[in-house]
């Protein structure tokens, strides 16, 4: 069975961050993380469909897996699948979506289910994902974000699909009403008529990464895993420091004195946790400096993240960006309701009550800034010291507060490469 991994979208619901098949946690991109779940899974015959925009990296990182690239991404998933497919043959495919991290297990159920499958989830609550109608274990339906209280059963798709006949498949794709976006899953209507399709219930640990604050949710999922107690023999721990708990401690990291690092954590290549820090619940990625009397709680750090005397909760934080000294991440509301962010000028409830900022790449932040739960910070952004912010800046803005108001205007500075701070590493005191 040859399987069809679907990396092509484009993650718009994302920003600020790009990629997000390619942003590191503990250590592996989520693409590396799924391979090895798929793998484990007993899938052994992977195929990568992506676009242009993520293709050349998912093949440095996988440079002996065979790659498809999907020219028009407006098709969406039927445009991925579209691309691979005629050259499939008779052999049966496991269609499976980048975005849905689930266990090794529930691909083992279905290459073991011998018939035409579609991985399913009960939900108790609302998802805004595809609902499957059943005949006992027989699928008859699938409807795409019924909204609230028409969803036609409580199983919610999850993509990870077994197609024993691709040719049908391929005909159903071929044969949809091209001017609705929802062409994979017309093809799969018509497929439920014709073929038998059999419901696999799944009930282990599930998290579809759409929008930038899912990685947080991921993050527990994929700590423990990562969090046997390593501390590797490059790395320098003063005695004074704390390690407690699950904690992986990469190649080369100083944990400088009176340091505390609570598991679970991973804490990246020549990174440096520095005097009097604490770091909990967290995934710091290479090239990072938790600076002096910094807490990091329950975030994830891409890599050349600075810090100084501040506070980062609940956050998600890309590459090459400084917090200057006192600056803080607000992750609860005052009214301890769930926080909301806006996406496509549509607030969306998180659902979580802790939600810190999630920040772009080469971003700069001046001393002091105060920054509100869900807030997201587009890349290239510079914020002036002491300035709050409590709304949304977009990509490449100057964000200043003047007479108590946060004026944002087009930034014309670039941010340093963040490679030429060797001078720092090479000190001894983690003070910034």
């Amino acid at each position: 069975m040859k399987t069809i991994l679907l990396l092509a979208g484009r993650s718009t619901r994302f920003w600020p961050l790009s990629e997000k098949t390619m942003f590191p946690i503990c250590g592996k991109a989520i693409l590396e993380h799924q391979i090895d779940r798929l793998l484990d899974g007993g899938c052994s015959d992977i195929i990568l469909v992506g676009g242009a925009h993520n293709l050349e990296e998912a093949q440095t990182l996988f440079p002996d897996l065979p790659v498809v690239e999907q020219e028009d991404l407006n098709l969406g998933m039927r445009g991925a699948v579209l691309s691979v497919l005629p050259n499939i043959g008779d052999e049966p495919v496991l269609v499976v979506s980048g975005n849905d991290v689930i266990e090794p297990s529930a691909y083992r159920s279905l290459i073991e289910s011998e018939s035409n499958a579609i991985l399913a989830q009960r939900v108790d609550k609302y998802f805004p994902g595809g609902y499957l109608s059943t005949d006992n274990e027989r699928i008859t339906g699938i409807v795409e974000k019924p909204g609230e209280g028409n969803e036609p059963s409580d199983l919610v798709n999850i993509v990870a699909h077994v197609h024993r006949d691709p040719k049908a498949l391929l005909d159903a794709l071929q044969h949809v009403d091209e001017s609705r976006d929802d062409g994979y899953e017309q093809a799969l209507a018509t497929l439920f008529v014709s073929h038998k399709y059999k419901v696999i219930p799944y009930e282990g640990g599930w998290q579809a990464v759409k929008y930038p604050w899912h990685l947080l949710s991921l993050l527990p999922v994929l700590l423990p895993e990562r969090a046997k107690p390593v501390i590797h023999k490059t790395a320098t721990i003063h005695p004074t420091a704390v390690i407690d708990g699950p904690v992986v401690i990469d190649e080369n990291v100083k944990v400088m004195p009176h340091a505390v690092i609570r598991g679970p954590c991973y804490i990246g290549p020549n990174s440096i946790v520095a005097n009097n820090a604490l770091v909990r619940d967290s995934s710091v990625g290479r090239d990072c400096v938790v600076g002096y009397n910094t807490e990091v709680k329950g975030s994830i750090l891409h890599s050349h993240v600075w810090t100084h005397m501040g506070y980062v909760g609940d956050s998600v934080i890309g590459r090459n960006v400084c917090f200057g000294g006192g600056s803080i991440t607000a992750n609860f509301r005052l009214d301890e309701q769930t926080i909301s962010s806006v996406v496509n000028e549509e607030p969306i409830d998180s659902g979580l009550t802790k939600l810190g900022t999630i920040v772009g790449d080469d971003c700069r932040l001046g001393i002091q800034v105060g920054i509100g739960p869900g807030v997201k910070i587009g890349s290239g952004t510079f914020i002036s010291s002491g300035s709050q912010v409590n709304k949304d800046i977009h990509n490449r803005q100057f964000a200043r507060m003047k007479e108590g108001v946060l004026q944002v205007s087009d930034n014309r500075s670039e941010a340093p490469d963040p490679t030429g701070r060797e001078q720092y590493r090479r000190g001894v005191d983690g003070d910034k």
